[in-house]
């Protein structure tokens, strides 16, 4: 085979198994209730300080309709996203929905990152421990960006490894508002 055709083969390959990996991944829930397979039915609680440095609890957000986002400063897809969870945030708050965006970085690379962006939402720091919240949430492969919705009962209802737009995570949020 030439090299041309070898470097094809293998580009295709990926692709396809990206995509297979993009379907079974990212598969919202089902109508019945269940989630995607791997994730915890219901949202784990956690406890992590935000940028003031005051410790902030999942229950605080109890009855709210969650977008928890895992992400990282140096994660390029992480960056794109939080523009469209800037507007997601300003334009369904008032119907009930919450996004938290848990840090998997430290606290100067956080600060230094979101002071320009003027994020609405809150920012909470989980450094290298928050590896272990994201597996608990179902993040068994570990990526990043990372994201959950949970309904206002505390349900997990919808995954998404990889970057999510704005379109995708609205046209799941607004049933549960």
């Amino acid at each position: 085979m030439n090299k041309t055709l070898t470097i094809t083969v293998i580009a295709a390959l990926g692709l396809s198994a990206g995509f297979i990996a993009n379907k079974l991944f990212n598969a919202p829930a089902s109508k019945s209730g269940q989630v995607t397979t791997g994730t915890p039915e219901y949202a784990p609680v956690f406890s992590l300080k935000d940028l003031e440095d005051k410790v902030r609890e999942s229950k605080e957000w109890q009855g709210k309709v969650l977008m928890v986002n895992f992400w990282a400063s140096w994660c390029p897809p992480c960056v794109r996203e939080i523009p469209a969870f800037i507007k997601l945030q300003k334009d369904y708050k008032d119907k009930g929905l919450v996004i938290i965006g848990i840090a998997l970085d430290n606290k100067q690379n956080i600060v230094d990152f979101t002071d320009p962006m003027d994020m609405n939402y809150p920012v909470l720091i989980a450094e290298k421990e928050g590896i272990a919240l994201t597996k608990a949430y179902g993040n068994r492969l570990g990526v990043l960006p990372y994201t959950v919705i949970v309904d206002r009962k505390g349900k997990i209802i919808y995954t998404h490894r990889s970057e999510l737009t704005y379109e995708v995570a609205e046209k799941v949020i607004k049933p549960l508002l």
